[in-house]
């Protein structure tokens, strides 16, 4: 037993515990129990590192997410990677409505994302970029008046999650209400019916190389949610194909026709008059020989609209200071963004590509189906044409005129056996053991030709790209 080195504390401690135990029915001894006593507000508000829970800081409630606005135009393509941080309504002095957003991708992605948005869904461009830094976009279609601006901007003292680069964009528009009150001026029912039919200027319509779209069947002016004389493009309005003659197309593509043209990639037939003018058509014409101009159109849309939150897979529209590649396509040529984009990329054979007989593109000469493939099938890929021998094509297809085909066309053939079902000769041609490469290609079948890209097991159709559009409000 360890000596008690100091026993008046232990007798100090024996006279106070006898005290209690003499008192324990007494007023001092109830008090002093009850000093002693576990405090019960313990259990409700606990002590965490020695300070009580209710001087912790709170947790703020979450802030509510800024909106778009209700009348958010949803012809206004959206920057998928960008964060809407302000609204500013519209005032009786500025009729306009402002949302500012902020990216963190770099301002020539969001440049070059618009330039194709405006360009795929037959906008008129009233103004745009000089270059893909950024700049300012105004741009007008179905009465709607918008204007992007573009900055890109360095963050000087970036917050912990905030990237060092960001941009800036600013989308204004007017409300629908107002620019219809601008746009239909008050007028007799003789200047009406004369204003209907005219066409707004330098708006493509129907019938012009430009137009982009489905266009509305002639009574649209009496149904409800349409506008007279405007060309709509299913690829926004999500409605069904307005073409009256998709009964005369082949049954296995009348509904690759209809889920191309909703995405707005089709453009109706032009049908001269005997003045030399285009009528204004609802008619696809699903049997006519499609041109080389209106394939190479309809190529860049529908992979562009595929494509519509992906700009590294998306065509670059030329621009039209761009030195051209052809001598018969000049830069006033309606379709030379178009034309001129598939040769800088080099998806058509051209002097670019090193191809020095390539000289002229013939725009409206008709396409042939090796053409069609030699186009379309790097955009499938989207890799080097594999080698490809005579013997070769002979053996994977078992085509009898495999002899006639092109030298450059017979990569492209080879590489779309190797899609399997996936594959544009199954799908546009069906089974047959003869290609007719040189054989002209009706726009059904360009139509075909342009619903799906990719590989077998590793692409996207015309129906995957209208589920990916913004929902309807």
């Amino acid at each position: 037993m360890l000596p008690c080195k100091n026993p008046a504390v232990f007798l100090s401690l024996a006279v106070f515990l006898s005290s209690l135990t003499a008192c324990a029915n007494s007023p001092t001894a109830k008090n002093l129990e009850q000093s002693l006593a576990a405090d019960p507000q313990l259990q409700t508000n606990p002590v965490v590192f020695g300070e009580p829970k209710d001087q912790q800081p709170q947790t703020q409630p979450n802030q509510s997410t800024v909106q778009l606005p209700v009348d958010f135009p949803q012809d206004i393509p959206i920057y998928p990677n960008a964060k809407l941080e302000t609204v500013t309504p519209a005032t009786d002095t500025e009729k306009k409505v402002s949302t500012r957003w902020l990216s963190a991708d770099p301002s020539n992605f969001i440049t070059n994302f618009y330039t194709n948005q405006f360009q795929a869904n037959n906008w008129q461009i009233n103004q745009k970029p000089s270059d893909d830094v950024g700049g300012v976009f105004e741009a007008q279609r179905n009465n709607v008046l918008v204007k992007v601006s573009i900055q890109a901007q360095s963050v000087t003292n970036p917050a912990p999650n905030q990237p060092q680069t960001a941009t800036k964009l600013l989308i204004e528009y007017l409300p629908s209400s107002t620019t219809t009150a601008q746009a239909t001026p008050t007028s007799s029912p003789s200047e009406t019916e004369t204003n209907n039919a005219q066409t707004p200027s330098g708006v493509p319509q129907p019938g012009d190389s430009q137009f982009i779209g489905p266009v509305l069947p002639t009574n649209a002016a009496t149904q409800p949610g349409t506008v007279a004389n405007s060309p709509v493009s299913s690829a926004t309005t999500n409605t069904s194909v307005v073409f009256t003659d998709i009964n005369q197309a082949p049954q296995q593509l009348r509904e690759h026709i209809q889920d191309l043209a909703k995405l707005g990639v089709l453009s109706p037939a032009i049908q001269a008059t005997k003045n030399n003018a285009q009528a204004k058509t609802s008619q696809f014409a699903p049997a006519k020989t499609i041109t080389r101009r209106e394939y190479a159109r309809w190529l860049v849309a529908a992979n562009n609209a595929m494509y519509a939150n992906n700009p590294a897979k998306q065509i670059r529209l030329a621009a039209d200071s761009a030195q051209p590649a052809f001598t018969d396509v000049s830069v006033k040529d309606p379709d030379f963004p178009a034309i001129q984009g598939l040769a800088e990329a080099g998806l058509i054979p051209s002097s670019l590509s090193g191809d020095t007989t390539a000289v002229l593109f013939r725009p409206d000469a008709p396409l042939t189906r090796e053409q069609l493939l030699l186009w379309k099938i790097p955009l499938d890929s989207r890799q080097a044409l594999p080698t490809a021998s005579l013997d070769a094509v002979k053996q994977t297809w078992g085509f009898q005129d495999a002899g006639k085909i092109d030298p450059k066309a017979l990569r492209a053939v080879l590489a779309d056996h190797q899609n399997g079902e996936q594959s544009n000769i199954r799908r546009v041609f069906g089974y047959t053991t003869l290609f007719q490469p040189k054989k002209p290609v009706t726009r059904a079948e360009a139509a075909a030709a342009l619903w799906y890209f990719g590989t077998q097991g590793e692409g996207i159709s015309a129906v995957d790209a209208l589920k990916l559009q913004r929902p309807q409000t």
